[in-house]
């Protein structure tokens, strides 16, 4: 740490001299104002920047419009140090530190790893800032792809391609969630819903013949927006992943409606299957409502209704046996009701083949 100290010392006395710079030559003294007007040169002032090996002052032509009091900073623009006091490098590191943990952890990790000293808050608004930036941009290809202004990729085709999708409640600030309706009828709402989604490529199967996703080939996506807006947002990471020269599209869920929704509407064609995961997930939800607090005879049921059934996509005959149920309790019998009618609607999404 002593060593590391002292090298950015040293690091930011050579920096803080490349950023002291000269007054700019008699013909460059005078530059454009926005009124419309010379703003002219009047001196040379600093600002201190926070760099990836410490502190340095920059030293820079300052020009002001005698006509509308503009000032300028043109090697701020250059620099990119418009309106902050720190360097891309340091605003880098704070996005990325306050994307992956809570703010104010993320300023120890800065201290820690690369010897700078933070504020929480500025690492809140620094993460807040690049991804309102990253943002823009997504919003920019968004709006391409509704007017087929989309790239053309050339590169080899895709043997199969999967585009999975799924939404959750994430907690939200009061502020976030005025006027928005709750689960319970007449409560305010506490969430907001979030739209995720991921595509990837699957080549090899395992022993039992089950799909195996393709190592780090899967990017994701997402947002806190409603699905239609997500379905032009996951339209355009699945054409740059090579949806136009797929051999074979897939589109994946968890049964919820508005999924089928959006795979009819950007992704016709393509192959619709619910995954295993969730649809087990179902049957796991059922047995518990049956066999309460017996875990042995859960699993007993799920090994009957999930190996045979479901696992061999015969799904008919597990409807059929799911409506066979026989039980006094109105909330099981609710429960097999919907969990039966889910069976149904998604039989032709859970074939084995």
């Amino acid at each position: 740490m002593a060593v590391r100290s002292a090298i950015h010392q040293a690091g930011a006395a050579a920096l803080g001299e490349l950023l002291r710079l000269p007054p700019p030559p008699d013909d460059r003294r005078a530059r454009p104002c926005i009124c419309g007007q010379p703003a002219r040169y009047k001196d040379l002032r600093s600002k201190p920047v926070l760099t990836a090996v410490g502190m340095v002052e920059v030293s820079r032509p300052y020009y002001l419009c005698p006509h509308c009091h503009t000032s300028q900073f043109p090697a701020d623009v250059e620099l990119d140090i418009e309106n902050t006091e720190l360097s891309p490098g340091v605003r880098r590191m704070q996005a990325v530190a306050g994307q992956a943990a809570p703010f104010d952890q993320g300023r120890q990790q800065m201290n820690l790893l690369a010897g700078l000293e933070v504020t929480t808050k500025s690492a809140e608004r620094t993460a807040e800032a690049i991804g309102g930036d990253i943002a823009a941009r997504e919003q920019k290809e968004v709006q391409c792809a509704v007017q087929l202004d989309l790239p053309i990729v050339v590169a080899k085709p895709v043997p199969i391609l999967y585009i999975q999708m799924d939404g959750t409640g994430i907690p939200a600030l009061k502020k976030e969630t005025v006027g928005r309706p709750g689960k319970i009828e007449g409560q305010p709402s506490h969430t907001r819903e979030v739209q995720l989604g991921g595509v990837f490529t699957q080549t090899t199967s395992d022993e039992e013949g089950y799909p195996i996703r393709d190592p780090d080939s899967t990017t994701y996506t997402g947002a806190i927006e409603t699905a239609e807006e997500f379905g032009k947002r996951i339209y355009v990471e699945a054409w740059k992943r090579g949806w136009s020269r797929a051999g074979k599209k897939v589109v994946m869920g968890d049964g919820a409606e508005w999924i089928w929704n959006l795979a009819d509407q950007h992704f016709p064609g393509a192959e619709q299957i619910v995954d295993l995961y969730h649809a087990r997930q179902h049957l796991w939800e059922l047995a518990r409502r049956l066999h309460p607090n017996d875990e042995a005879g859960q699993k007993a049921w799920m090994k009957l209704h999930q190996r045979r059934p479901l696992d061999k996509g015969k799904i008919e005959k597990l409807v059929a046996a799911l409506r066979s149920i026989v039980s006094t309790n109105p909330e099981v019998i609710g429960k097999i009701r919907t969990e039966a009618g889910y069976f149904e609607r998604n039989a032709a999404r859970m074939r084995a083949e």
